[in-house]
């Protein structure tokens, strides 16, 4: 017998679907700076404060995506297997504008394609970030894929 609460099989968000990429967990040194990061830059919510596994855990929602972060600082800044997050923006010219108005490193302009583009920058901790707005010349597809379509 499984006394298991989530013993019966859910199927998340209501889909069909048997996998779903739910959230990233990253390390944060100073936990309260990077919590304001993504709440100020992209409207993250935290969704959960608390303690797991010996440590303060964070879950923010930022749109149907999450992030989780612990409070205990990266293991090694210069590596790690995340190479970037992919932040999907609403008026990215605008974000570039706010960010760089606020002395935030956006090192290099937005990269304009297929009527959309992209800019990098650094968040907390070396997470490199990617801000993107996909552009109505993307193959129908792609479009369908960032829910565009």
């Amino acid at each position: 017998m499984n006394n298991s609460v989530c013993a019966a099989p859910r199927q998340p968000y209501g889909s069909a679907k048997r996998y779903h990429l739910q959230h990233v967990h990253l390390f944060a040194q100073d936990i309260e700076h990077t919590i304001n990061f993504y709440t100020r830059w992209f409207d993250a919510e935290v969704a959960w404060d608390g303690g797991y596994a010996g440590a303060r855990n964070v879950f923010l929602k930022i749109g149907i995506g999450a992030l989780h972060l612990y409070d205990q600082p990266p293991r090694e800044l210069r590596r790690n297997a995340v190479h970037h997050l992919g932040m999907q923006v609403v008026g990215l010219q605008d974000l570039y504008e706010r960010m760089q108005a606020a002395g935030l490193s956006v090192p290099n302009p937005i990269r304009h394609a297929q009527g959309g583009g992209y800019f990098m920058l650094q968040a907390p901790d070396g997470v490199l970030i990617e801000a993107f707005e996909p552009g109505p010349a993307r193959d129908p597809r792609v479009l369908a894929y960032y829910g565009c379509a």
